[in-house]
């Protein structure tokens, strides 16, 4: 299988609620709202798990950690991400690179988004060039551009080790 590449698909959105903090890319980011969920509904990383997920055709998050399960209630999603990592390496493949966009109308997550590399960077052990994270708001259309939810999407390279 040496040379056996495979590519992941992920999205994600969670309504924003007030009472919640706002987790993205696994950093919490001053803003009135978070995102409402069972875990912290970081939904970049919820994006980039299904991807990782997918691209080994090993389901979603949702089968790995059903909302159901009160062990997942309120979790950091970086704990689940090196879940999800732990799999993908014991399928025995590696992530060569990751490509995300945040879909947010506010808040403005530019400045934001280095250190969200270097948290993923630093959890997936993979290198902050190997990983792009972009944001782009919705033009003030739908839930998203009415500031009533954020989604993320991200696609992954796996690569056989």
């Amino acid at each position: 299988m040496d040379g056996n590449f495979r590519i992941g698909n992920g999205y994600d959105i969670h309504r924003l609620a007030a009472g919640r903090k706002l987790i993205l890319g696994g950093i919490e980011i001053p803003f009135e709202k978070g995102l409402s969920g069972h875990s912290d509904a970081d939904v970049l990383v919820h994006a980039l798990m299904d991807a990782m997920l997918g691209a080994l055709s090993l389901g979603d998050i949702g089968c790995h950690f059903p909302p159901s399960d009160p062990r997942f209630k309120g979790i950091n999603s970086l704990e689940l991400l090196k879940k999800v990592h732990n799999l993908v390496k014991n399928k025995d493949y590696c992530v060569i690179n990751i490509d995300t966009v945040v879909q947010a109308e506010r808040p403005k997550l530019k400045e934001h988004i280095p250190a969200m590399k270097d948290m993923l960077s630093e959890v997936l052990g993979l290198d902050k060039a190997r990983i792009s994270i972009k944001a782009t708001t919705m033009e003030g259309l739908g839930p998203i551009g009415q500031g009533e939810a954020i989604s993320a999407s991200a696609v992954v390279l796996l690569k056989s080790v």
